[in-house]
């Protein structure tokens, strides 16, 4: 799979899951393997037990200065590349994330050889790697119609995407859909590649990558045979000995069922899809863990008002979560989830998404 300048072995993109699900050992690992390797922005802050976090307020990264540390940022992408050497590597920005063009140039520094960017629709992501003109750039879009927005905005930069991203339903953590939608036949994956395949062709055929829910290699082999260039998979990562999660977080998979696999709501605006725990009980009872916006992580929230209409702090949850804490903790997972057995390592999981099971 080409993207940009970079040659990657195997049509597989590992999914940029924050905070701390995939940072420099599952990346590393992955891109060591022949994938895309990539590493989330979210929550660097709370990388090595708060290291590079300059100001904690309760403990936690003060605002997006250093919820999104630029040296925890920086010290993940030295890491990972001990483990993978020259081989690409991505970082996972969001959108919605505040800083955000902050966050790619500081990827850009750090090394990373593409930028992925969904939890909304880029229109001025080329504007942050004016000086990296190596770096590719990979929108995660829904539908055809976003990507044609997208492709018409970037025109006053002289760019189109390096590479799409699209997104189904059946994906861990935000959705691009509503909550309707994420149940409709019209939407799910296999019906929206076609048309985002046909709208990359009018912008110079832009290698198409179908992401949500892709589990085995005969789903991969489906969305290549449609005529997808590779796939993105995050959650079938999440169980491997190498993906960054406390083993908390690993089991909480390992012990869900398919039925707790739930859309939840979210401060982001969007329905989520995650691991229904003692959480979500929680905050039916009101009793979860008190909300102060200290992070200030993304712009939807506005400052904690939607995490307060929603009864939690989603920086603070997922931190939870990547600290293995059971009771308090958010854990994202797509619809597959319920499939995680046991923990192999990312070698073994890469050989039989190309070789077969």
């Amino acid at each position: 799979m080409k993207i940009g300048k970079y040659e990657i072995k195997h049509p597989i993109i590992q999914g940029g899951m924050g905070v701390g699900i995939s940072w420099d050992k599952l990346a590393g690992a992955v891109s060591l393997e022949g994938g895309l390797g990539v590493i989330s922005s979210v929550g660097t802050g709370y990388y090595e037990n708060e290291k590079y976090a300059h100001k904690l307020v309760d403990g936690k990264p003060y605002s997006e200065k250093d919820f999104y540390s630029r040296d925890a940022l920086f010290k993940i992408f030295e890491n990972a590349r001990k483990i993978c050497g020259d081989a690409p590597l991505a970082s996972n920005v969001l959108y919605a994330s505040n800083d955000y063009g902050r966050i790619v140039r500081d990827s850009c520094e750090a090394g990373a050889n593409m930028i992925i960017t969904g939890a909304g629709l880029p229109t001025n992501m080329p504007e942050f790697i004016a000086d990296f003109p190596d770096v590719a750039l990979i929108p995660i879009v829904s539908s055809a119609r976003a990507l044609k927005l997208i492709c018409r905005k970037w025109k006053r930069y002289n760019k189109v995407p390096d590479a799409v991203i699209v997104e189904g339903p059946k994906s861990g953590g935000h959705q691009g859909f509503s909550y309707e939608q994420c149940f409709q036949e019209e939407f799910q994956l296999e019906n929206i590649v076609p048309a985002v395949i046909e709208e990359a062709k009018n912008w110079g055929d832009i290698p198409v990558i179908a992401a949500g829910g892709i589990w085995d290699k005969n789903d991969i082999d489906k969305f290549l045979s449609l005529g997808c260039a590779g796939v993105q998979m995050a959650t079938r990562f999440i169980g491997t000995f190498e993906c960054d999660a406390n083993e908390n977080f690993k089991q909480v998979l390992i012990d869900a069922k398919e039925a707790d696999i739930k859309l939840l709501k979210s401060p982001v605006g969007l329905p989520a899809r995650g691991v229904r725990t003692n959480l979500q009980k929680m905050i039916e009872e009101h009793t979860a863990p008190k909300i102060k916006c200290i992070s200030n992580c993304v712009a939807p929230c506005n400052r904690g008002v939607e995490a307060k209409a929603v009864g939690y702090c989603i920086a603070d949850r997922l931190s939870a979560a990547y600290q293995g804490d059971k009771d308090t903790g958010l854990f994202f997972t797509g619809t597959n989830g319920y499939k995680l057995d046991k923990l192999v390592s990312v070698k073994s999981l890469m050989q039989k998404l190309t070789i077969g099971e």
